[in-house]
């Protein structure tokens, strides 16, 4: 059998494996395929497809875009790719790695991923300083105000992010939030050239936070690497000051995901 499953054709994928086969294919594209191009790329008939599809959809491993046509992961299959992600061994790694960030910038670090309505949290090394802001893991915060969500909507194709602008609710979180479509454009499009975000009290008041992206090898956002501090301590300038360390460990821990 070839080691590259999502390239087999037809006869030579198992029956049994070709629901793991179309799933495998839909997570590497990282965008919102249709049933035809998946025949095309997978060798089998629309009929296997759209079969193959129904099930999966029915089971929440793949859920159908606005388009109502093409088919991106569901919530069981993100939820599978983050506890892929907290194996054991790749979480003791990746936590030395935040540990060391977190002690080097003195202020707590986080690790984000996308999830259907906002960023969620994988993992967080806090700060030693009692005053801190309590954001634990599983925390789901929004995309438009904070500074891994920003950093993740940086990531999508323009076509993509405009059609989900249109349907998100931008209410604000704080005085600060950016609510205008207009000036959140904007602000993605400066956070995609300096290749960072940032949040400037944003989702809290009195908390500033700065992001990069934790890519795959294609160069495609898997997660966020950020840090956040109480602006008593280090207001957004001075977290800015710590970019090099955090794309340091953000370097490092794509070496562990990969």
């Amino acid at each position: 059998m070839p080691d590259d499953l999502s390239q087999s054709t037809t006869g030579q994928i198992p029956t049994n494996l070709r629901l793991l086969v179309l799933l495998e294919r839909i997570a590497a594209e990282g965008a919102p395929v249709s049933p035809s191009a998946l025949s095309t790329a997978l060798d089998l008939p629309k009929a296997t497809i759209h079969r193959l599809l129904a099930t999966a959809e029915d089971e929440g491993f793949l859920q159908r875009d606005l388009d109502g046509r093409s088919y991106g992961p569901g919530v069981r299959l993100r939820k599978l790719s983050a506890n892929t992600l907290s194996s054991q061994r790749v979480r003791t790694e990746r936590l030395l790695v935040m540990k060391a960030l977190a002690e080097e910038v003195g202020e707590t670090c986080n690790l984000a991923a996308p999830g259907r309505y906002g960023m969620v949290y994988l993992d967080r090394v806090e700060t030693h300083w009692p005053l801190r802001i309590q954001l634990p893991v599983g925390t789901q915060v929004p995309f438009y105000c904070t500074a891994s969500g920003k950093m993740y909507l940086s990531s999508l194709r323009q076509d993509k992010l405009l059609r989900l602008l249109e349907t998100m609710p931008l209410d604000p979180q704080t005085p600060a939030s950016i609510t205008d479509p207009k000036k959140l454009l904007d602000e993605i499009a400066a956070t995609r050239a300096r290749g960072y975000s940032t949040d400037d009290q944003e989702f809290m008041e009195g908390m500033a936070a700065i992001a990069i992206p934790i890519c795959d090898d294609k160069s495609r956002l898997l997660t966020t690497l950020s840090i956040h501090a109480p602006i008593q301590r280090h207001n957004l300038s001075e977290l800015e000051n710590s970019i090099d360390a955090l794309r340091r460990a953000g370097k490092s821990l794509e070496q562990i995901v990969l």
